[in-house]
């Protein structure tokens, strides 16, 4: 038999480099070029048309059918000058990854003739059938209606020979389907009760814009020797394999130079990037072999959402071009660091200010530190919630390991910033003296520039961190749509604003407060009710974890549990309060993410059953035939006499591969069972709490022997890639 192990090597060896067709000129000269942005609508739209599309992108307003007409022509000549042949509705179902469904522009005439058409109605609104997307029960099977809905806010773009629309997608009952359409309530949202908050400071501030920047970690591996992982194929990551001897032990990857062959598939890839206006500017390694990172510069939240998912597209597209295969799960590989999506939020005003750096006075420090304390306030409030927001299958496999944040919500904001907060924390209730309020001024809020000057490291165990300007939310998937967490964090962020806005103006209306009175009045209140939420330490210690305990805070390792939390009652009243989503949408998004965990639980399952049936107990049977051959022929060649002593070796290997395998077998067996008994429970949170519970817990035994015989075999009889190949990729 074929080892196909050898084969895959051979291949991933052999490999000769891509050519790469990147123009000269620099960034610049292409950057943007397929996007249909302000630079391309000025070209190819009228005047009216082109103020219709921007009142749309910065003021929300709605654009009418004649202006729709106009934009949607513009919006075609352009495509069809850069080599578009079809249309898109581009959108981000309930399924992780996006979707799309291919128009062409062609259109046949009355006298036998073509003739490409594309016009409003085509533009604002499509079709697609919602059934056959997740919907948690708002639509039927048979009830297939559903609507995608033009964002003029994300610029439509070209990929390959197809123009792509940024959409919303809804039922015919209006309920969202998506991550865009609830992102974007929570963004107005968040817009409103920041504008309002930011009038104390400045009436000028007209609008407030949510900004993310994220961090995209992934891991290459060759094709070939994919393609030989039956694991990594239908699942993204491996269910077995042991560890190699030199992984990320010396550190000497992290930051280390990038392989040559890694180097060319990120040069492609950032030129696809940018072409697309994404503004991609980091690339390095990361801890783990074969492990890397790559990061953009902030944009407007929608925007940065849809740049991630697209870049998610496009990476693995190129990959495959250059003989590679992009993993982006959370723990493809056990013993090294899994990758995470680090989303730096903040928020910005119309007037240029970043609420979440300091200003150049008192007042402009007052107000970072209304928007500062008010998030830490925020978090506290809805940690249970963020930490809901975080749990899929994958992440599961990370929080809390040794390059993850762990699963309990904390915020890092440093000991100096700490130190302001509990000088802040002392002072008196009601009026502040004039000697107080300028000892405050000079003194501690004064000070928050010299400050954060130096205090700019990070807590990289924390998940959710205060890094200088903008906070950290690092416990986001790697393979997570960014729209969720940015959602839950708009949100719970505007409600405590609203909340704070509504303390402060009783203090002033009814008490009489002044206004910066009232303002330090409620922001010490907030410092003390949030305290229990700022942790500094070391967030991998068990000691944290008591501590923890102690303090009230949640610790819930598992999707199934860390997802009710989604739908409490707090977290339903604050979704309705501010028109996030309803209970029909809140609901049928907790029974699609309890799904899709299940789903993810069963298809590994069977994957893993799969692979010791055809690959674990074959190859170790043959291999133990081959042993007892040996031990036979030495009986033949050396007798009684010196049998048992020069076979003690080798009858010991059979002894425990047979031992191994007769596990394995037996463990594959109950597996099965404990899922049929999963299986026939209807109910999805049950059903999902007997995976997590009773199946899953056979896949580590089941790996523990398993990585125990591919020591013990022969290497030209292990069938499946190993660890130390797959990692050193060159």
């Amino acid at each position: 038999m074929a080892n196909h192990r050898f084969q895959s090597l051979e291949t991933a060896t052999q490999r000769p480099p891509v050519e790469l067709n990147i123009p000269d000129g620099g960034i610049p000269s292409y950057f943007g070029e397929m996007v249909f942005n302000r630079k391309a609508m000025r070209d190819y739209l009228g005047n009216e048309a082109y103020k219709s599309v921007v009142a749309a992108m910065e003021l929300g307003k709605k654009i009418d059918r004649s202006m729709a007409d106009q934009i949607a022509s513009g919006m075609k000549a352009w495509a069809l000058n850069k080599g578009a042949t079809h249309y898109t509705h581009w959108f981000q179902p309930l399924t992780g990854a996006t979707a799309e469904k291919h128009d062409s522009f062609f259109e046949p005439t009355f006298d036998g003739q073509a003739m490409e058409k594309f016009d409003g109605s085509l533009l604002v609104q499509q079709e697609p059938d919602a059934s056959s997307f997740p919907n948690g029960g708002i639509r039927n099977t048979f009830e297939a209606r559903g609507y995608t809905a033009w964002d003029p806010t994300s610029a439509a773009f070209i990929m390959g020979t197809t123009l792509c629309i940024p959409t919303i997608f809804v039922a015919y009952t209006g309920e969202a389907l998506d991550y865009k359409t609830p992102l974007l309530r929570a963004l107005q949202v968040v817009d409103q009760a920041a504008t309002d908050v930011c009038k104390y400071f400045d009436k000028n501030v007209n609008k407030v814009t949510s900004t993310l920047g994220w961090e995209q970690e992934y891991f290459l591996v060759d094709n070939a020797l994919f393609k030989a992982r039956p694991d990594l194929q239908q699942t993204g990551r491996t269910l077995l394999g042991h560890s190699p001897a030199k992984g990320q032990q010396l550190d000497d990857h992290y930051f280390g130079t990038i392989p040559e062959r890694v180097m060319r598939f990120m040069q492609e890839f950032e030129y696809e990037a940018h072409r697309l206006g994404i503004p991609i500017k980091t690339r390095h390694n990361e801890v783990a072999p074969g492990q890397y990172e790559m990061a953009p510069i902030f944009e407007e939240a929608n925007l940065a959402v849809d740049h991630n998912s697209l870049i998610m597209d496009v990476v693995e597209k190129v990959a495959r071009r250059h003989g590679l295969r992009c993993l982006l799960h959370e723990k493809p590989f056990a013993g090294v660091n899994g990758s995470g999506k680090h989303n730096n939020w903040s928020l910005a005003t119309d007037t240029g200010v970043n609420l979440l750096s300091p200003g150049k006075n008192p007042m402009g420090n007052l107000q970072f530190l209304t928007f500062f304390i008010n998030t830490i306030k925020a978090v506290h409030r809805h940690a249970d919630l963020l930490r809901s927001i975080i749990a899929s299958a994958g992440n599961d496999h990370r929080l809390g390991a040794n390059e993850a944040p762990p699963a309990i919500i904390s915020v890092f904001i440093g000991s100096q910033l700490s130190a302001v907060l509990d000088e802040l924390e002392k002072i008196e209730s009601g009026k502040l003296s004039a000697e107080k309020k300028t000892e405050l001024k000079l003194n501690v809020v004064g000070k928050i520039p010299e400050i954060l000057l130096d205090n700019t490291d990070r807590n990289r165990t924390s998940p959710f961190a205060f890094t200088g300007n903008k906070f950290e939310l690092r416990a986001v998937g790697s393979s997570a749509n960014c729209a969720a967490p940015m959602t839950i964090l708009n949100a719970i962020v505007a409600q405590q604003l609203k909340d704070f806005k509504s303390e402060v103006d009783a203090l002033i209306d009814k008490k009489g407060l002044k206004k910066d009175d009232a303002i330090f009045n409620v922001l010490k209140e907030y410092i003390k009710s949030s305290k229990s939420i700022r942790f500094e330490g070391d967030g991998y210690s068990g000691d944290w974890e008591k501590e923890a305990e102690k303090r009230g805070l949640s610790n819930v390792r598992t999707t199934p549990h860390a997802l009710d939390f989604f739908v409490s009652k707090d977290s339903i009243q604050l979704f309705e309060d501010l028109g996030v989503m309803n209970r029909t949408e809140i609901e049928a998004r907790h029974e699609i993410m309890l799904e899709n965990y299940q789903l993810k639980i069963q298809i590994e399952s069977r994957v893993l059953g799969d692979i010791s049936g055809n690959h674990l107990v074959p190859t170790a049977l043959r291999y133990q035939t081959l042993l007892m051959q040996n031990i036979q022929g030495m009986h033949e060649v050396f007798g009684d006499k010196e049998f048992k002593k020069l076979t003690k070796v080798p009858r010991n290997m059979v002894q425990e591969i047979a031992e191994r395998t007769s596990e394995i077998i037996t463990l594959k067996e109950e597996m099965i069972e404990a899922r049929k008994r999963a299986n026939a429970v209807d109910d999805v949170r049950k059903r999902s709490i007997m995976y997590c519970e009773e199946v899953l817990p056979y896949f580590e035994k089941i790996r523990v022997h398993s990585d125990k015989l591919e020591l013990l075999i022969d290497d030209e009889v292990w069938t499946l890639p190993k660890y130390r190949e797959m990692l050193s990729l060159r």
